[in-house]
């Protein structure tokens, strides 16, 4: 891969990389005669969908190379898939919706009753989102099956950390990504490379989304720090997201075949599809290679969930943290978000532009709510994509109450050491700053080891509450996979209809339409839920119940 921000010889024509997709019934060596004839040097081949990951001129390739009949399109390898909250290397800005509770004025932690449920841990005290899916009863009858797989694909997984070591199966994971010291104009974009070829290892985190994201999905219950929703199924990262929060179109690709072909029964994705916030087929605002790239990626990130769902594997997705209904969104005005400051308005039509994965095929996406079950006021929601709804965090949640922006009213998961250091929250000896102590970071120690933990928001925190509630799903009704000896499997198709029928029902709020302007928010933010007690944009089929799941689920098989 080049590395951004070097410069060709005098003479030389810069040279990028692209991701290249064959054409269906086109055959590869076609599509590689394409890439050559116009200029083009295959470096990697991913059979499973059809990629081809290309380097070529830097002007000129998408057009020549889509011109041939064996390739659908082409896409530049630059970062088209983002976090929801932005930043470099685990940065965190105030304004940001996972992190708006640090330095906030006037926010406070408040002091709650230690549980005392038999197999929690002793930092679940403030697990509210445990409870809530009924994952603290449920492991009473399933806590998870190690022969479980789960796919954390992410920015990374800490492997060490004391929580998550446990239940992570190092020998499976991989990093699908390389570090990029510097974007294309000499700005840091990863930071600087810490191993030997930029690639960092399989159970490593160096942003700390990842290793949230897997605390919450499946924490030890080891009488230590937290436990997860499902505390006993195998963890496995398939890193497809940079150290800047950033996702590439082939790693990410890369990441889901991978794990399909590996046996994994769960994916979580807590990301978004990007620089365009929505993909579109055909926009006239946008010039023809960027409707080729955007063309390109629709089509190759399907071809991958088409592939998992087909190998057995749930894929769960985070609904999105930009206040809107996916079935009728408002003006792009973020995208292109790459490179900075390129973006510039798009009208979107909603049934020819993505959200992607979350409105991709056989993907359950999930919105986020806050402790009393009210929809979190940053969640994307709307009948045509919302499936099922889950604890994510809502600092502003219990207004004229003392939990009223509390750290509290957030999703407490594992945190990497490395990042929390990077971060300014702990120092060299481990102590946190008084800053980090005020948003929340607590420290756990035993006598061998201390683990961190932090909090946030968003629906990158409610999707790995149904990631958990559906590992459970397979570790209770699962069957031996022939394919993959010592696991178990069941068909996706099988989990979501438990996960659906087994979800708490939760009807409209009344009045339909709720404004968050008492809570500080603009008008932009106001939302209105449509549908009935079944079946509504703000909680889908119902809140995911882990219980329910365990104990009645069968009845739906």
């Amino acid at each position: 891969m080049l590395v951004a921000g070097v410069q060709p010889a005098s003479g030389e024509q810069r040279t990028t990389d692209y991701t290249v997709l064959v054409e269906v019934g086109a055959t590869s060596q076609a599509a590689r005669a394409a890439v050559r004839a116009a200029g083009g040097r295959v470096t990697v081949e991913n059979t499973a969908v059809g990629t081809l990951t290309v380097k070529a001129p830097a002007t000129g390739f998408v057009q020549r190379v889509t011109a041939s009949d064996a390739v659908f399109g082409a896409a530049p390898v630059t970062p088209i898939g983002k976090l929801p909250a932005n930043g470099n290397r685990g940065a965190r800005k105030a304004h940001d919706v996972e992190n708006e509770h640090v330095g906030a004025p006037g926010v406070t932690t408040r002091k709650v009753a230690p549980s005392t449920t038999a197999g929690l841990d002793p930092l679940d005290d403030a697990l509210w989102g445990l409870r809530l899916v009924r994952s603290d009863i449920a492991r009473a009858k399933q806590a998870g099956d190690r022969r479980v797989y789960v796919g954390v694909l992410d920015t990374g997984v800490d492997g060490t950390h004391p929580d998550i070591a446990p239940n992570f199966n190092r020998a499976l994971s991989r990093n699908f990504t390389f570090d990029i010291p510097n974007d294309t104009n000499g700005d840091e974009f990863d930071g600087p490379c810490e191993f030997r070829g930029c690639v960092d290892p399989a159970d490593h985190d160096d942003q700390g989304h990842g290793t949230h994201v897997a605390g919450t999905i499946g924490a030890a219950a080891n009488g230590f720090g937290i436990s997860g929703v499902a505390p006993n199924v195998s963890l496995v990262n398939i890193r497809g997201g940079q150290d800047s929060g950033s996702f590439f179109l082939q790693p990410v690709v890369d990441a889901l075949t991978y794990g399909a072909d590996i046996g994994l029964d769960v994916i979580n994705m807590s990301f978004y599809v990007d620089p365009w916030y929505m993909n579109c087929a055909a926009n006239p605002a946008d010039s023809p290679e960027a409707q080729i790239a955007q063309r390109t990626t629709i089509a190759a990130i399907q071809r991958a969930l088409n592939y998992a769902h087909g190998k057995g594997v749930t894929l769960i997705g985070a609904g999105g943290n930009n206040h809107e209904d996916l079935g009728n969104p408002r003006t792009d005005v973020a995208s292109p978000n790459y490179p900075p400051g390129a973006a510039y308005p798009r009208p979107i039509d909603n049934a020819t532009c993505l959200n992607l994965p979350t409105e991709g095929d056989h993907v359950i996406s999930v919105s986020a709510l806050g402790p009393s079950t009210a929809k979190a006021d940053y969640s994307n929601y709307g009948t045509e994509q919302t499936s099922l709804s889950a604890p994510g965090g809502y600092f502003r949640d219990g207004l004229g109450t003392d939990w009223y922006r509390t750290n509290e009213n957030l999703i407490r998961s594992a945190y990497a050491r490395n990042v929390a250091l990077a971060a300014g929250d702990i120092d060299a000896e481990g102590n946190i700053s008084p800053t980090a102590l005020a948003a929340g970071v607590t420290k756990y120690c035993d006598a061998s080891s201390c683990g961190y933990y932090r909090y946030a928001q968003g629906t990158s925190m409610a999707a790995p509450h149904a990631a958990g509630v559906a590992a459970l799903v397979v570790s209770q009704y699962g069957k031996k996979d022939r394919s993959h000896p010592g696991t178990l499997t069941l068909s996706p198709d099988k989990v979501e209809q438990v996960l659906y029928k087994t979800a708490t029902k939760r009807a409209c709020p009344e009045p339909r339409t709720v404004s968050y302007e008492n809570v500080g928010r603009s008008a932009e933010f106001t939302a209105t839920c449509v549908g009935d007690e079944a079946f509504n944009g703000f909680y889908g089929h119902g809140i995911v119940d882990a219980y329910g799941a365990v104990t009645r689920g069968g009845d739906f098989l």
